[in-house]
């Protein structure tokens, strides 16, 4: 029996997930789970790269200890974040956090060279401050750029760890605003005009493509050799590809940050566009995920990390059904994006410092919810297409007062699952690359068989 392993990182925690096909169903099982974490290393909030590297490993050993060798590995991370690396193959440290502030001005700076109308107009991406573009400004400036002969973004250099093949994957470089949105190449135009080299770019890989096999020194570590398959290695692409989606379906991909939005066959690049806060991002077989990034689980993260996890997420959901909330505020508010306290900057954006905790908590779900309205409003009207349904998938998907108050604020049909999303995209590109299905329309008919995929009453 052949089995597929999925390594889904994200900014919190990552899985190894083995996948298999068994009478026509998917079947998963988790075998290896590590925590993941952002080091402030006195001067900027960075990845420990030595530790991801070595949790990768470990859950590789797992599969030699349970006497599974993998057909094949396929890698999946958050996106924006990347490694550069130096003529001899080495790191160029440290590699930098999205949520560092290092970019805060940057945006502005670039504006004077390229308005953002016209970079989007370009790329189709929201000028978002932590964007990988922006971070290679910023690191052209600092003179880190210098000695740089390759730029790996997160997953992609977690696979070069194991094969010493460097590939640049095209979902993820599109989160980053480095892909022309017509060509779905590299805009080295933009990058000179910059003044950022784009000889750090290599050939683009799109997913499903094979990369390699395992290095000597991973075949060491780990006991057995394996394919590296390049998945869609953005983790909400991988999640989408597991959307069994139709085209007036919207999703909305709900963990650390709440994606909302359709599949598309061409980028949308309007003023309208951009100034409805919304991205083209790319996705699986040449289609762009045309979405909104909302903050999403982020904050209830950030208030059960604060209260030293004294109440599980399902107690904190309770809580807010049994209060109403106290304002409503925006989700996206750059006060949230890392604050030293969540509750404070929260009571701070709803003007309500004796806010209990359970209508702070209220206030949250709701806030989350009437986001998605808007989103799915704008999206509406500028595509011109009505909804017809939500597809809620990933972890956030397990909350049932969220899916709820979803359903009762957009009025749409809504359906909740499946909730390892991410981890069955991962899995089922590795299946295509292996022949198991055909295409994404395919694989999509499995994962609607193989999980359970709930209606969402009012």
């Amino acid at each position: 029996m052949s089995y597929y392993l999925a390594i889904d990182i994200g900014a919190s925690s990552g899985r190894h997930i083995l996948g298999r096909l068994e009478n026509g169903k998917i079947l998963l099982e988790e075998i290896y789970r590590f925590e993941n974490y952002i080091v402030n290393d006195g001067k900027n909030l960075v990845w420990d790269l030595g530790h991801l590297h070595s949790s990768v490993i470990e859950g590789l050993k797992k599969c030699g200890e349970l006497g599974i060798h993998p057909t094949s590995v396929a890698i999946d991370t958050w996106g924006v974040d990347y490694v550069l690396l130096d003529s001899d193959g080495k790191e160029i440290l440290p590699a930098v956090s999205y949520r560092d502030s290092r970019t805060d001005s940057i945006p502005e700076a670039v504006d004077k060279i390229i308005p953002r109308d016209a970079l989007y107009a370009r790329n189709g991406i929201q000028p978002i401050s932590f964007n990988t573009l922006y971070q290679l400004y910023c690191d052209k400036d600092s003179g880190k750029l210098d000695s740089a002969v390759s730029l790996l973004m997160m997953p992609d250099y977690l696979a070069y760890k194991l094969t010493g093949k460097r590939a640049n994957e095209h979902t993820n470089l599109t989160t980053g605003a480095l892909i022309d949105a017509l060509s779905g190449e590299i805009d080295r135009e933009l990058l000179s005009t910059l003044g950022i080299k784009s000889s750090i770019f290599g050939a683009i890989y799109t997913p499903g493509e094979f990369l390699g096999g395992f290095n000597e020194e991973t075949k060491r570590l780990v006991g057995f050799d394996s394919k590296v398959v390049i998945c869609a290695t953005h983790d909400t692409a991988s999640a989408v590809a597991a959307c069994p989606i139709n085209k007036r379906d919207m999703y909305i991909s709900s963990g650390t940050w709440s994606l909302i939005g359709t599949e598309l066959r061409a980028p949308v690049l309007t003023p309208e566009a951009m100034n409805s806060g919304y991205t083209n991002e790319g996705g699986v077989e040449k289609t762009y995920r045309f979405l909104k990034n909302i903050m999403g689980m982020w904050l209830l993260q950030g208030i059960r990390r604060e209260l030293g996890k004294k109440y599980s997420y399902d107690e904190m959901m309770h809580m807010a059904m049994d209060s109403e909330p106290c304002g409503y505020f925006n989700p996206n508010a750059k006060e949230l994006v890392a604050p030293e306290s969540m509750i404070g900057a929260i009571r701070l954006l709803l003007n309500k410092p004796e806010a209990t905790l359970g209508e702070l908590l209220a206030s949250v779900y709701h806030s989350l919810a009437i986001s998605y309205r808007e989103a799915m409003l704008a999206q509406e009207k500028i595509s011109g297409r009505k909804t017809e349904r939500i597809c809620i998938i990933g972890g956030g998907s397990k909350d049932r007062y969220l899916n709820s108050l979803t359903a009762h604020y957009t009025k749409k049909r809504v359906v909740a699952g499946p909730v390892e999303a991410t981890a069955i995209g991962n899995l089922i590109l590795q299946m295509i690359s292996d022949g198991k299905f055909d295409n994404i329309s395919a694989a999509r008919e499995a994962v609607k068989n193989s999980f359970k995929i709930e209606e969402i009453s009012l």
